[in-house]
């Protein structure tokens, strides 16, 4: 036993961890490695640690600084990598790592599981809504477009903006794919920006990202969440034209308006000069139509208005008629007022007691009253004498009471032809306190006959009887209705012609006239 474990090699420590280094690093060397991302970390230092992870096992990975920023793929945990690098081993710790030069993305489904979960996560942050797309300018004055400066991407945007509309370019160069592309492209959006509207390097009023076509990670630098996000930000109505018609990016959820292609994007940007000089021409033919329709239309309403104006020289006709008519009647109406009103007042004056007769009257039953007082005591007192005689002396207390009957009887007659004569006296100057109406009477008589006049001067101003007395003459008919039209007047009637002094009855003749120029026809 002791012979057998004489032939064993001894190592030491170092020994088996260098030879075991050596190995691992001779035997794979540069190698490919595919798996997911777990576990990474980065250190101020600028290097990157992390575990690279299939379904049966893990291998831990490093990136060094240079590595790590020259690299196009962004190492994130959860992306399926292939991983390009050496075995390293550690002779201190017995371990052994992947020395990652380069990374990429294991096939076209990992990349487009990336962008989606990068589009959902910028998605519920709002960046993609709706609301914030804003117009297109009808017509800008400078053009930015951000695009690399080889390539037939510029040479397409200028041909096409000369071609339709020749605006200024601003240009800013950047590397469309590769390492830095994505900082480069967000950088240059910050800076078309940030230009001053005023400055000698005037903002541009509309942009445009462009870039030609390519494979999925050709265009990974505008999936990157820098340049979606500085997209979304731009203050700039921007266009992204990335790839071809059938490519899609992140930036073209986050820009304004999306292009196919470049050439569709500078067709967007700029109106064509030649359809809008043709749209100019459109519509001034058809505002010259426009035009034309509403004087035709005004032409035929004033033509439909003229025909429904009303005959004025029959109406003229009409309304002298009327007025011929009113001015015949007024010239009765002040008679006939004038009449009216005086039988009215004679009626008025008949009705109104007159103060003499009143007092007379008066006077006349107090006077008649006191008769009948008078006579009545003088027949009471000769009553009372015939009693008084034909009473014996022997009743003297009769006899003084007759006598005193007596006295209080004419007592009473006194007292009531004093009353009767007060009483007449009150009724007297009450009569008289009351003014005469007389003069009243006849004030207003006098002012509704001098209103009366000016109403008659009036009227027989605006009466046709004037102008009969200038010369001219008045027509009826047979009716007495005025005659004013020639044409109105049948062959052989008889008519009326009333002038200023008179009037006389005149016959039409044109009947016979015609009559008899037919018979010096027929004898010739």
């Amino acid at each position: 036993m002791s012979e057998a474990a004489s032939n064993v090699p001894e190592f030491s420590v170092s020994e088996i961890s260098g030879a075991v280094k050596k190995t691992l690093e001779g035997a794979f060397g540069r190698v490919r490695v595919r798996g997911e991302i777990t576990e990474l970390k980065t250190y101020p230092s600028g290097h990157a640690y992390l575990t690279l992870k299939d379904a049966a096992g893990t291998l831990r990975g490093i990136i060094w600084r240079g590595a790590l920023k020259g690299g196009s793929v962004k190492a994130e945990n959860g992306v399926e990598v292939i991983a390009t690098g050496k075995i390293t081993a550690s002779d201190k710790r017995s371990d052994y790592a992947l020395s990652i030069e380069r990374l990429e993305y294991a096939g076209e489904g990992a990349l487009l599981a990336r962008i989606e979960k990068l589009r959902q996560r910028l998605g519920a942050e709002g960046l993609f809504d709706e609301d914030r797309k804003r117009r297109l300018p009808f017509l800008p004055e400078v053009v930015g477009v951000i695009t690399s400066e080889k390539g037939a991407v510029l040479h397409d945007i200028r041909t096409t903006i000369a071609r339709r509309f020749p605006r200024s370019i601003l240009l800013i160069p950047v590397a469309v794919q590769g390492a830095g592309a994505a900082e480069q492209v967000a950088a240059a959006i910050a800076t078309m920006g940030g230009l001053s509207p005023l400055g000698r390097a005037r903002r541009p009023d509309v942009l445009i990202v462009a870039r030609g076509g390519g494979s999925l990670e050709d265009l990974m630098a505008f999936n990157e969440e820098i340049v979606v996000r500085a997209a979304a930000a731009c203050p700039i109505p921007l266009i992204s034209a990335v790839g071809h018609e059938t490519d899609t990016t992140l930036i073209d959820f986050a820009s304004d308006r999306r292009a196919p292609t470049p050439t569709a994007a500078a067709e967007l940007a700029v109106p064509a000069r030649e359809e809008l000089l043709a749209a100019l021409d459109q519509r001034g033919t058809r505002l010259h139509r426009a035009g034309h329709s509403v004087i035709d239309r005004a032409r035929l309403r004033l033509h439909r208005a003229g025909a429904a104006l009303p005959d004025l020289p029959a109406t003229l006709a009409a309304a002298r008629q009327r007025l011929e008519d009113r001015g015949a009647r007024l010239g009765l109406a002040p008679r006939a007022l004038l009449s009216a009103k005086r039988r009215a007042f004679e009626g008025l004056a008949a009705r109104i007691p007159r103060p003499q007769e009143a007092i007379a009257e008066r006077r006349g039953d107090l006077r008649l009253l006191a008769l009948r007082a008078t006579n009545a005591a003088e027949r009471a007192l000769g009553t009372y004498r015939r009693s008084l005689a034909r009473v014996p002396d022997a009743a003297p207390p009769l006899r003084a009471r007759l006598q005193r009957g007596q006295a209080a009887l004419h007592r009473v007659a006194a007292a009531l032809d004093a009353a009767g004569q007060r009483r007449l006296n009150e009724r007297a100057a009450r009569l008289a306190r009351v003014p005469d109406p007389t003069p009243l009477v006849t004030g207003h008589l006098r002012a509704c006959r001098a209103t009366l006049q000016g109403l008659s001067a009036r009227l027989e101003g605006a009466s046709y009887q004037a102008l009969l007395d200038r010369g001219f003459a008045l027509v009826r008919d047979a009716g007495g209705l005025p005659v004013t039209r020639a044409e109105a007047v049948a062959p052989g009637a008889r008519l009326t012609v009333q002038f200023g002094d008179g009037e006389i009855r005149v016959t039409d003749d044109r009947g016979r006239r015609s009559k008899a120029k037919s018979d010096q026809g027929s004898l010739l």
